[in-house]
């Protein structure tokens, strides 16, 4: 493993032991707002900070955007996205699908990245023309032609809800040509999955830049492709997700196509 990498999976088991040590006791929280539907416990920035921590020791250079701290200045050619507790809202409702997330990028490409399940204990990781990897055994996207017999992974708009007619024409017009659509949030894992073939596709609309910084790097280097609602490489930006192997990856973008809206077609 990468030097950089192991710096990266030191932190993120660091986040991972401060989210078990409270997954019992989601009672004695404080949990703020954010925003409607985003909440954030004090869990979500201890985790946040013990990754800064370790990221700062090693590379105090280097710059890093957070989702509870925002923007530490640096050197920006080195750049670390990193979301502490992808999967908040299932982590207080004690449904154990969440994870930490953590990408380096270097002149803005993705070089480095980790998405680990501290509940289950699984590690996804990938360094740039290294392959991924799960708990380090090599995976690989599914190799299904199209959609038939093939699982999809989801996420509803529940922070953009004036997006919502457009996700359910989407979602109708993909539902019956697969043979399951799964929605399970925490879109980190769901690019994990992807990548180890447990999904054979995925789309959302308007996620944030530490929700896929390290899942889109997992995705590619198993082989995958990802991109935004025309196929571009603008998702990061947009926020807007399709991925999968190259086979389903076109017909995703084919079947939602015609529900995209003039704000989703940006």
């Amino acid at each position: 493993m990468h030097p950089t990498l192991n710096i990266a999976v030191k932190a993120a088991r660091k986040a991972g032991d401060i989210i078990l040590r409270y997954h019992n006791q989601i009672d004695l929280l404080t949990i703020e707002n954010k925003a409607t539907n985003d909440f954030v416990s004090e869990v979500d920035k201890a985790a946040e900070d013990a990754i800064i921590n370790e990221l700062k020791y090693a590379f105090p250079d280097h710059s890093i955007l957070g989702e509870e701290n925002g923007e530490i200045l640096g050197d920006s050619r080195f750049q670390w996205i990193i979301d502490p507790l992808d999967g908040t809202t299932n982590y207080l409702h004690g449904f154990p699908q969440y994870s930490v997330s953590i990408a380096l990028y270097v002149n803005n490409e993705a070089t480095h990245a980790v998405v680990y399940d501290p509940f289950k204990e699984e590690l996804f990781t990938a360094s740039k023309g290294d392959g991924a990897y799960l708990n380090e055994q090599r995976i690989r996207v599914t190799s299904t032609n199209g959609f038939e017999n093939t699982l999809i992974g989801t996420g509803f708009p529940f922070k953009v809800p004036h997006h919502l007619d457009a996700y359910l024409g989407m979602f109708k017009a993909v539902h019956p040509q697969v043979s399951g659509i799964r929605r399970a949030g925490s879109a980190a894992l769901d690019l994990a999955y992807l990548a180890a073939g447990r999904l054979d596709g995925f789309w959302e609309i308007e996620l944030s830049i530490w929700d896929i910084a390290a899942g889109a790097l997992l995705v590619k280097e198993a082989g995958g492709y990802i991109g935004d609602f025309s196929g571009r490489d603008k998702f990061l930006e947009t926020g807007n997700v399709v991925a999968g192997n190259e086979k389903v990856f076109k017909a995703l973008l084919k079947t939602i196509h015609p529900h995209l809206t003039e704000d989703l077609q940006r």
